[in-house]
């Protein structure tokens, strides 16, 4: 039987979470099957996702943008976060359609990105007829400002729609464990696994180079080899969406509910800083740790393919073969971040228990990456003191790439972090679930309050960390520094005060906020 809450907003009624712990006698979880097919829903955002990774930075610096202002592109992502998030899981938990309580918002989430995504992949041509000069192959880092315009919007437009597919998707995933902490917990693993296989395929599209062969019509006298194969991975990252998404809408049915839970004129925001304000110990504690998880790894996401090409390939000029050779190769590292915290996706379970639960697993991963973000600190010196150069065209001296030892290095750096990224993908989610299940908390506005403790620390970073790299010359590390610095905190917040999940009870999952 597939779960379904029903409840009415009737002053003579038991309050919301009285209500859900009755209608949890008849409800059942959903077949494996089923939450395997809705968290497959994760690679096609996150095949995305991993795109924005490896390609945004480089790409918009390209065009022309300085390095200190690449930060604030990224800035929308949190914003989008706190703004949408919020929305969609509150009327999520609240909507009536025929159709099912998430699945709308998901069909509107994949319209948007299906926009948003051929926006990005035309830009340089839409730029060109709106006023972009056209540039030689070899100039193509010639400022083109409403390339970069539309560009940028495209991206922004992502970050929104992302967000309404996110937390409609986790929702859904709770929404079939139907409280049972063991199914939400594989539920939560698949979801990370199908992230992970995403990321593969989006790294591997991002690092591959040369993919504009395929579909030849991708060059254009406005869009040369470059943007021509950001084109092409833009073009397949929304028919892979696409795909999964409309094989899930004929495969898992969700029940209408009858009355929306809980209803209440405040709306999504107000009904937020209501939730926030009535949050428990358990929730308050596991927001601390994961905030302090999100400073650290920003900085990694934001830069890493850019420290390759700057810092490990030495290519301090943007325009520089050497420099793209870097980018590339930081996309083969998430590639290779994204095989690892796959595979560690299936093993979540046996670690936590072998280290006496999840809580525990979590502290002792983000001192792993504590320790990894430092590394690049030598990886980088390493790489600079080993630096071997060549004469150019005009007699100027141009880097070579790393020796083996160093891009090994590097590229062990990426793997080892494969750990972190899947505890940190799959365990927050799962203990936010089980915590508002527990409390009569819905799904879709439980997980909005966890996204905060994501997106806040998202808009910090990317509010500071271009200016604050530039303090120091604009390299790259000291960001991923004060990543490190957070990580250890985390670490410890998460093993000393971080409570570990009550006995599997089984639960209602409702609307309403954390009371």
């Amino acid at each position: 039987m597939e779960p379904v809450v029903s409840a009415s907003t009737s002053a003579t009624k038991p309050p919301p979470e009285v209500q859900a712990a009755e209608a949890t006698a008849t409800m059942q979880p959903a077949p494996l099957r089923k939450i395997m097919a809705v968290a497959s829903i994760a690679a096609g955002i996150q095949f995305g996702w991993a795109l924005q990774l490896t390609l945004l930075s480089p790409y918009v610096q390209i065009l022309g943008t300085p390095h200190m202002w690449v930060s604030f592109i990224w800035f929308c992502g949190p914003v989008s976060g706190i703004l949408v998030q919020p929305l969609v899981g509150y009327h999520s938990d609240r909507c009536t359609s025929r159709f099912g309580p998430r699945r709308p918002f998901i069909v509107a989430g994949t319209l948007a990105v299906t926009f948003a995504g051929f926006l990005i992949a035309f830009s340089a041509d839409i730029g060109h007829l709106l006023g972009d000069e056209l540039v030689a192959t070899g100039e193509e880092h010639k400022i083109r400002p409403r390339t970069i315009g539309l560009v940028i919007l495209g991206f922004w437009i992502i970050d929104f729609a992302n967000n309404m597919l996110q937390g409609p998707c986790r929702a859904l995933l709770a929404d079939l464990a139907a409280g049972n902490q063991s199914k939400t917990k594989t539920a939560y693993a698949l979801y990370t696994l199908f992230m992970a296989v995403g990321n593969v395929l989006g790294s591997a599209a991002g690092s591959s180079g040369g993919l504009y062969r395929i579909l030849p019509f991708t060059t254009t006298k406005a869009c040369h080899d470059e943007c021509a194969d950001v084109k092409t991975c833009f073009m397949i990252s929304v028919l892979l969406l696409v795909v999964i998404v409309t094989v899930n809408l004929m495969y898992v049915k969700e029940k209408q509910l009858t009355v929306s839970i809980g209803k209440s004129e405040k709306g999504g925001m107000r009904e937020l800083l209501g939730a926030l304000q009535g949050l428990k110990r358990p929730m308050r504690i596991l927001l601390l740790v994961t905030c302090f998880n999100w400073i650290a790894w920003f900085p990694f996401f934001e830069y890493n393919t850019d420290w390759m090409g700057v810092e490990v390939y030495g290519g301090k000029d943007k325009e520089q073969s050497v420099y793209d050779t870097g980018v590339r190769e930081g996309a083969t590292g998430m590639m290779v971040n994204s095989i690892v915290s796959g595979g560690a996706s299936l093993g979540i379970g046996v670690l936590a228990r072998g280290l006496g639960g999840e809580k525990r697993l979590w502290g002792v991963v983000n001192f792993l990456l504590a320790v990894c973000l430092a590394m690049t600190v030598p990886i980088s010196k390493i790489a600079k003191h080993l630096r071997r150069y060549a004469v150019g065209a005009g007699g100027s001296l141009e880097p070579l790439p790393p020796s083996r030892g160093v891009k090994a290095a590097a590229l062990t750096l990426y793997a080892v972090l494969g750990i972190p990224l899947a505890i940190t993908y799959c365990i927050p989610f799962a203990l936010a679930s089980i915590f508002s299940t527990n409390a009569g908390a819905g799904q879709g506005l439980s997980l909005a309050v966890l996204n905060l403790a994501v997106v806040i620390p998202q808009m910090l970073m990317s509010a500071v960390s271009g200016p604050w790299d530039k303090l120091f010359g604009g390299s790259n590390l000291p960001s991923f520094v004060v990543g490190s610095v957070a990580a250890a905190i985390s670490g410890i917040l998460s093993i000393t005060l971080l409570p570990s999940p009550p006995p599997d009870v089984k639960a209602a999952i409702t609307g309403g906020g954390f009371h």
